[in-house]
């Protein structure tokens, strides 16, 4: 019992993992009301915003639109028949509506993330310098307030539109490094796939609950609202975190002292004190382009599909705007309970089943994104079977959850201390997708044809298959030389 109190409080927390009978409070700290899982809460609400903010434009747009005269007129035989709705109420039809042809429409959805790329790498370095809750607070405080602004900018014209919806992409481009980097400071090794996968999960749920609720507001109500309801949560969400949350475990008001030591003794010989980032090992290692090849490929799927999937129940499968609405949420909402469930599981098998950080990675990456690439291109072989056409994307979205339990948090894996830089490097490359994807489908699909979709569907399985192959060849579990403190004194 001696030489184990002796034990630094790191050596003590890995020990304990071993099951010797210890009678410290660095054991294990129960989850139920603690500050680390108070804090997923509500990053998990955040995100839930943030994400119903991105997406509310996919559906309100159905309705911005006025109608294709040229797709009524459509009678090539590939095209579905008109699918029968069983709900007939009168529909709000106050909104205004403008003339922006098919590519206008691809600018405008793809304008977003034109801003989001420019503030993730330096939202990943100023989260390691300041920290991440500020940079977090008034990113989505400020995706809030553009988003209110997005009724009067359409009004003023295509050009403010696609501004403003760059601007709320430059506020929410410093959300995902940001997190990364408080997580690096207040995630044990053990419960990371959970608490990230908690705190990252809001995301799907704020893209399952806003899509059929922006179709519904659009139906009943007016497509402005759609905008100023979502903007108006968020800005209330800013002043709950604003008052709740703290950048570390040490600067946290309500903390419990056992829960403090815990977080910090099973990060002791993980973070780094070096206060310059070594820039050049970090763009020379492979395990972080392995996360940026699937980072990359995973997106590609993941945004096509997240900016498309109303046009195409809309054009292709023919279900109206409150019907799409519910429809599209549903492949979300697959994905939603994938990334808890997968969370737990990989946990799970890390701690009690003893299997490598690395293998974990590579089996939930390779489910994530073999699986998805499997079922889309079903998807777009079942012509105007609608069942099965909704079934397949669900299956495929609901796979693509395993990811964050793999590529997803591998950053903290290999270089805590950077984690939000090395997030900010591989979400830049991600976001590519984002702004080339929904331009190039849109491209592609003049016509509305099943043809031209399945093309679109191919193209994003082909991505998928390629970035899971390299992520399983060059992957790595470990905590890179690089990113620990005495990388410097020694690498000569």
């Amino acid at each position: 019992q001696l030489t184990v109190n002796l034990m630094p409080p790191h050596r003590l927390y890995a020990e304990s993992k071993t099951h010797l009978p210890l009678s410290t409070s660095l054991l294990y700290v129960p989850a139920c009301c603690s500050a680390r899982y108070n804090l997923a809460l509500l990053a998990f609400f955040g995100f839930f915003l943030l994400y119903a903010l991105r997406v509310n434009l996919s559906v309100a747009l159905v309705d911005m639109v006025e109608p294709n005269i040229s797709l009524a007129k459509n009678t090539t035989s590939n095209v579905c028949p008109e699918h029968s709705s069983t709900i007939n109420v009168p529909r709000n039809t106050t909104g205004e509506k403008y003339s922006w042809d098919a590519d206008t429409q691809g600018w405008i959805l793809g304008s977003f993330f034109y801003g989001y790329i420019i503030t993730q790498i330096p939202g990943g370095y100023i989260a390691s310098k300041i920290g991440g809750k500020l940079l977090l607070g008034f990113g989505v405080f400020g995706t809030s307030v553009f988003t209110l602004l997005t009724p009067l900018a359409a009004n003023l014209g295509v050009g403010y539109l696609i501004a403003v919806r760059a601007l709320e992409g430059l506020g929410e481009g410093v959300t995902f490094p940001a997190m990364h980097s408080m997580w690096s400071s207040w995630a044990p090794p053990l419960e990371r796939s959970k608490l990230l996968s908690i705190s990252y999960a809001g995301a799907q749920l704020g893209t399952v609950v806003s899509l059929p609720l922006s179709g519904l507001i659009c139906y009943y109500m007016n497509w402005v609202y759609v905008f100023y309801i979502f903007g108006a949560l968020g800005v209330l969400w800013f002043f709950f975190w604003m008052w709740l949350v703290s950048d570390t475990p040490e600067t946290h008001r309500s903390i419990s002292h056992a829960e403090r030591e815990y977080i910090l003794s099973s990060l002791k010989d993980q973070l780094s004190t070096q206060k310059s980032v070594p820039w050049r090992p970090i763009l020379e290692s492979l395990p972080l382009w392995a996360i940026v090849v699937a980072h990359f490929s995973y997106n590609w799927t993941f945004y096509t599909l997240l900016t498309l999937l109303p046009t195409y129940m809309k054009e292709i499968l023919r279900f109206d705007a409150q019907e799409n609405g519910f429809l599209s949420a549903l492949p979300y909402f697959g994905c939603w309970l994938c990334i808890i469930l997968s969370g737990q599981i990989a946990d799970y098998l890390r701690e009690k089943r003893n299997l490598s950080t690395v293998c974990v990675r590579k089996c939930f990456t390779l489910i994530g994104m073999i699986g998805p690439a499997v079922f889309l291109v079903a998807a777009g072989f079942i012509g105007c079977n609608y069942a099965l056409a909704v079934a397949f994307v669900t299956i495929s979205t609901t796979l693509g959850g395993f990811c964050t339990s793999g590529y997803s948090i591998n950053h903290l894996d290999i270089a805590p201390s950077y984690a939000g830089i090395l997030l900010g490097i591989t979400n830049s490359f991600a976001t590519i997708p984002g702004m080339v994807g929904p331009v190039i489908a849109k491209n592609l699909t003049h016509n509305n044809t099943v043809g031209e979709w399945q093309t679109v569907f191919y193209i994003a399985a082909s991505i998928n298959l390629f970035g899971a192959i390299f992520f399983a060849l060059f992957a790595s579990g470990e905590v890179q030389d690089w990113a620990v403190s005495g990388y410097h004194l020694h690498r000569n």
